[in-house]
C-alpha cells in the first residue's frame, strides 16, 4: 500500500496566494507526509500517510525519510491538462524561453504534466512549431503536443482565424504528425469537412487521438466519427451546435457513446453549472476531463493579449477576442477549476480528481506512471487546505511550490 493510516499526532507569474512556499523550508529526496486526507484510486484516506523515495511513491516509508506535518490537509494526485495555449504572459507558440514560462507557470497551480496546444496558424509556421515542442517533449517538460486548428469548421472558428483555416486532409495531416516526432497527442478537427473521415482514420491508425470540436457536425456525421475511431471532444458545448431537440448534433452524440471522453472548461464563464451537471450525468465522472484551455493571461491578468495572429482583450479574466468579442480561450488554472468543481458545482473530491487527473493520464497512455497516487509512480501531487487551496505542488518528488512548515 502506497498509503496507510497516520496514528501519529497531527517570472511573470507567481504561485496562488498563499501558497508560495520556500524551496529550503520542505526537504528534497525521501520524505512523508502525514494527517491528510489522500485521495487514492479505491478512496479517500483519512489521516492518512504517504511516502516518497525522493522520485516516485512508495509503499512504505523509506529508511531515514523526514515527516512532513500536513494534518487537516488533502493530499490529491498532480493535474493533468490535456488542452493549454499557454500562460505567465506566454504562449506555446513562443521561443523555448517563452514556452518554459507558460509551462512553470502552470506547474506553480498543480498541474504536473501538459500537452502544449497550437493554434490556427500558416502551415510552415506549425511545421516548425511542432518541431520545437517536440524537443520539449523529448525533454520531459511537456506530455505531447495537441493540434487545436487549422482543421476546423469556418462556422464554429470561435478564436481562430478564419483565412488560415483548411479542410482536414489526411496528407496534411501527416504532414503535423511527422513534424512532431511521435509526440503528437491529439488532433482537433470538424469530421464533417472534405476528408474529415479519412484524417479521423489516418489519427486512429498512428496512435493520435482524433478529437471532435470547432465542428458544424451532425448527430449522424459525428457518429460516424466516433465510428471511424474519434474519443475526445473537445470542449464539449462551446464551439458546436447547441443541443436540439429535432436536431440534436454533436453533443448528444458525443454524450452517449461510451468510447468518448468530453473536456470541459469549469471556469464559470465557459458553461452553465447546469450544463456540467448535463455532461457528468450522462457521461459519468469516468468520461470526463477538466481542462483549462488556457492563452497567455493565465496566471496574469487583465490586458491585451494575441492568441496565434489575433488580439484578445482579457477583463475581469474574461478573454475575449477584440474583433467580434468571441471568447478566446481562458484564463482558467486547474487549481481553480478544482475549487469551483468542489466548492460550487458540488462534484465530490473523488470525482474532481478522476477528471483532473486520472482520466486525462488515460487518455494520454500514461497511466502507469500518473494520475494517481500508487506504488511505482512519480510522486506527482498537490497539497490543498481545507478550503481547497493550493498549498503545495510536487512533481517527481521534488517541491515547485514547498509549503511553509513550522
Amino acid at each position: 500500500m502506497a498509503i496507510e493510516r497516520d496514528n501519529q499526532a497531527p517570472a511573470g507569474s507567481s504561485a496562488p496566494e498563499g501558497a508560495r512556499g520556500t524551496a529550503r523550508s520542505a526537504p528534497s529526496g525521501p520524505q512523508v507526509l502525514t494527517g491528510a486526507n489522500v485521495v487514492l484510486p479505491t478512496g479517500t484516506v483519512r489521516n492518512g500517510r504517504l511516502s516518497t523515495d525522493g522520485r516516485h511513491v512508495t509503499a512504505a516509508p523509506p529508511a531515514g525519510a523526514p515527516s512532513i506535518d500536513v494534518t487537516g490537509h488533502w493530499v490529491v494526485p498532480g493535474f493533468v491538462d490535456i488542452h493549454n495555449h499557454g500562460g505567465g504572459g506566454a504562449s506555446f507558440a513562443g521561443t523555448p524561453e517563452q514556452i518554459l514560462t507558460a509551462i512553470r507557470t502552470h506547474r506553480l497551480h498543480g498541474t504536473t504534466t501538459l500537452v502544449a496546444s497550437t493554434v490556427t496558424d500558416e502551415m510552415d509556421l506549425l511545421v516548425g512549431q511542432a518541431g520545437l515542442l517536440s524537443e520539449l517533449a523529448e525533454q520531459g517538460e511537456i506530455a505531447g503536443i495537441h493540434f487545436e486548428g487549422p482543421f476546423i469548421s469556418p462556422c464554429r472558428k470561435g478564436a481562430h482565424s478564419e483565412a488560415l483555416l483548411r479542410d482536414p486532409d489526411p496528407a496534411e495531416v501527416r504532414k503535423l504528425i511527422d513534424a512532431a516526432r511521435g509526440k503528437a497527442k491529439m488532433v482537433t478537427l470538424a469530421t464533417e469537412l472534405p476528408g474529415g473521415i479519412d484524417s479521423v482514420r489516418l489519427l486512429a491508425e498512428h496512435g493520435v487521438i482524433a478529437a471532435i470540436g470547432h465542428t458544424d457536425a451532425t448527430y449522424e456525421q459525428t457518429v460516424r466519427a466516433i465510428d471511424a475511431g474519434a474519443t475526445v471532444a473537445t470542449h464539449l458545448f462551446n464551439a458546436m451546435p447547441t443541443l436540439g431537440h429535432r436536431s440534436p448534433g454533436p453533443i448528444a452524440a458525443l454524450l452517449e457513446d461510451e468510447r468518448v471522453t468530453v473536456e470541459l472548461i469549469n471556469d464559470g464563464t465557459h458553461l452553465h453549472p447546469a450544463a456540467l451537471e448535463l455532461a457528468f450525468h450522462h457521461a459519468g465522472a469516468d468520461r470526463v476531463a477538466f481542462i483549462t484551455d488556457a492563452m497567455d493571461a493565465a496566471g496574469i491578468g487583465d490586458g491585451r493579449y494575441m492568441l496565434g495572429p489575433l488580439e484578445v482583450e482579457v477583463s475581469e479574466g474574461v478573454a475575449r477576442l477584440v474583433e467580434g468579442g468571441s471568447i478566446a480561450g481562458s484564463t482558467l488554472t486547474l487549481d481553480r477549476a478544482f475549487k469551483r468543481a468542489v466548492t460550487v458545482d458540488g462534484l465530490s473530491v473523488e470525482d474532481t480528481v478522476t477528471a483532473l487527473s486520472v482520466n486525462p493520464a488515460r487518455l494520454l497512455g500514461l497511466a502507469d506512471r500518473i494520475g494517481s497516487l500508487e506504488p511505482g509512480k512519480d510522486a506527482d501531487l498537490v497539497l490543498l487546505d481545507a478550503d481547497f487551496e493550493l498549498k503545495g505542488v510536487m512533481r517527481h518528488g521534488e517541491w515547485v511550490v514547498a509549503p511553509q512548515l513550522a
